[in-house]
């Protein structure tokens, strides 16, 4: 299947992609996406090449991703912040034949791959003509992504999915969250996390218009130039948005804003509530292409699931609780040593390490991660669980809980905690919130806190391995 041609005949002369300078139609877009297709073929690519692409979001970078994906190709989007180590490692199991940056960034990656700014490439691709007859499988089955999961073990995970991920895993997020001609998304996420990347084809399903704002714009920018209907946010960015007055009344104006990424404190649910933001709560991964389970209508309380199971999904538990997962928007596998290795067990599922529980409505409560559990006095404990607890006591604005040694009970919980400037609960006031919450055993057993976060290279992610290592016991 042809996407962005399909998308040209069905919704012509709609938006396809709003830039600050201009913007495309689909039959632009596809256009467009043709003349890059024909110039990386004349490169000599060919279809099931692997293109990297290292950037931060542009409007540029969506539109070599639509070349790539237009020629039959694989892209690659890797993360830019990563350091050069990272970066060297990443691009060295990816062996791509292609790597696309900015025009002076990454000179210092040394690669066997040809190398070309994604500027060039598609000045190069303007004078070309606009060709259709791209040769590559038609099957639904071939890869045409690669994205990398968490590095926290030193190099990333390379999961690579199909179209038919792609397409199925947009059927069943646009099918929850309405999303079609006239609608507008902004791009918000990155590109290289499949928060960012699923949006591009969510939009080429649908007929939505995704809005790519300026390098260094904020989203509080971003929502005055362009005519926003959705958006998707972590906790932080959310965060941000409600603490401008003028963002806010934006927030409001909204179809819907999807949170994701992990856990939120009460507070900001709190406050988006408060404010009458049409928020979304999520549960998802990188290997089932993005969402697993959404609010099925704006939340009106504060929720401790993430929602219901999305159609084209398969979820179930298995006998310790943890989350399986299957159906056709699961990945096809991880890339290592240049051959595509398959992750399921002898039934088809995908063991997600995640412990939750499954209602009989399909509502999902995600409690904590397997390989997160410790023991304590004999009983399992899901350090995801206290966090949790944790951020919904006013004023603690995160929260990361890790096990340390004790001699009675083996171990027991504590938590690095940040809280509010203006409301900084005390530890006793916590203990005894917390008491009540989960109970004595659960409660931590000392309180660090936070002023900045110690994150994983190049990503916002809390380096929970550093503070496990680095917490004294009690």
């Amino acid at each position: 299947m042809d996407l962005q041609g399909r998308a040209a005949e069905l919704f012509g002369n709609s938006p396809a992609l709003r830039m600050p300078e201009k913007t495309l139609s689909f039959v632009e877009y596809n256009n467009q996406s043709a003349q890059i297709a024909n110039h990386l073929c004349q490169k000599g690519l060919r279809s099931g090449d692997i293109i990297a692409v290292v950037s931060p979001n542009t409007s540029d970078m969506v539109l070599v991703l639509a070349g790539v994906l237009k020629a039959g190709m694989i892209a690659a989007p890797l993360n830019y912040r990563f350091p050069e180590h990272l970066l060297k490692g990443t691009l060295d199991n990816l062996r791509p034949q292609l790597v696309l940056t900015q025009q002076v960034s990454f000179s210092c990656i040394r690669t066997e791959a040809i190398a070309s700014s994604i500027e060039n490439a598609i000045e190069d691709a303007s004078g070309n003509p606009v060709r259709e007859d791209f040769e590559f499988p038609e099957t639904m089955e071939r890869a045409v992504s690669i994205i990398h999961t968490s590095a926290s073990t030193g190099v990333a995970k390379a999961a690579v999915h199909s179209l038919s991920n792609h397409w199925y895993s947009a059927l069943g997020s646009n099918d929850n969250i309405p999303f079609g001609p006239g609608d507008c998304w902004l791009l918000s996420l990155p590109l290289y996390h499949i928060g960012g990347y699923a949006l591009l084809f969510r939009s080429l399903v649908s007929g939505g218009a995704v809005a790519v704002g300026r390098l260094d714009d904020p989203i509080s920018l971003s929502l005055q130039k362009f005519p926003v209907t959705h958006l998707s946010v972590v906790p932080t960015q959310l965060y941000r948005l409600l603490a401008d007055t003028q963002s806010t009344k934006h927030l409001r104006r909204l179809k819907a804003v999807l949170l994701g990424g992990s856990p939120a404190p009460k507070s900001l649910i709190d406050d988006a509530i408060r404010h009458n933001i049409p928020l979304y709560l999520s549960y998802g991964s990188t290997e089932m292409s993005t969402q697993i389970a959404t609010s099925p209508k704006p939340i009106s309380s504060v929720a401790k699931n993430s929602g219901q199971l999305l159609p084209y999904r398969e979820l179930k538990n298995a006998a310790d609780g943890e989350l399986l997962v299957k159906g056709p928007c699961l990945f096809k596998g991880y890339l290592r040593e240049g051959a595509i290795q398959p992750q399921t067990d002898n039934d088809g599922w995908f063991h997600t390490a995640d412990i939750g529980c499954i209602e009989k409505d399909a509502t999902v409560t995600v409690l904590g991660r397997k390989d997160n559990m410790f023991i304590s006095g004999g009983e399992n404990i899901h350090p995801e669980e206290i966090e949790k607890a944790l951020m919904m006591i006013d004023g603690i604005r995160e929260a990361l809980v890790v096990a340390i040694p004790d001699n009675e009970y083996g171990h027991r919980p504590a938590a690095f905690i940040e809280t509010f400037k203006e409301n900084n609960p005390n530890d006793d006031t916590i203990t005894w919130i917390m008491n009540a919450s989960v109970g004595k055993l659960k409660t931590p057993a000392r309180y660090y806190r936070i002023r900045e976060w110690n994150t994983l290279p190049g990503s916002q992610k809390i380096n929970t391995a550093w503070y496990s290592a680095t917490a004294p016991p009690p």
